[in-house]
């Protein structure tokens, strides 16, 4: 049974390959992290270890039984009772339903021990996958218009309080 954890350090070798493994597959519906984004993975991953040890985000990672990380779930830009989430699936769990119930207990999470009560998310207008997890999950369109690296896309917001 996949389990969510915090991320680690000693995450690194398994998030690399999670990341390489999958690059053209989320490019297809995320905007790619680029060439420096791998050249420079140590140093990157120890500047989000730092975001996350002051609070200013909740890392996580979706591993299976063997460790392997078949997802990234994140909480950035934590302030005022309020944060963004970001997840990606490896494309071998994708279409599983492991996303939503992942979003799920995260949302949980962000309220019991994050004392979050405001998630924010967007998705690309033709990512149709993060889209219908978001809207399973309690998520809901602000009718907020936003770009992704030059893609339309909508902003959703959730309350972690059973309030919109």
């Amino acid at each position: 049974m996949p389990e969510l954890q915090r991320l680690r350090p000693d995450h690194a070798p398994v998030l690399f390959t999670f990341e390489q493994e999958n690059r053209a597959f989320f490019a297809a519906s995320v905007p790619d992290r680029g060439d420096a984004y791998f050249t420079d993975f140590d140093a990157r991953l120890a500047a989000l270890l730092a975001e996350q040890a002051a609070g200013l985000c909740h890392f996580h990672v979706l591993v299976d039984t063997d460790g392997g990380v078949l997802g990234r779930f994140n909480l950035v830009d934590v302030a005022d009772g309020a944060a963004e989430l970001g997840f990606r699936m490896a494309e071998k769990a994708a279409r599983r339903g492991l996303a939503t119930a992942t979003v799920l207990h995260l949302c949980t999470l962000a309220a019991t021990e994050y004392g979050l009560t405001t998630l924010r998310a967007a998705a690309a207008l033709d990512n149709t996958a993060s889209r219908t997890v978001l809207t399973r999950t309690g998520f809901v369109p602000t009718g907020e218009e936003i770009l992704l690296s030059d893609r339309p896309g909508l902003g959703y917001v959730r309350s972690t309080t059973g309030e919109v």
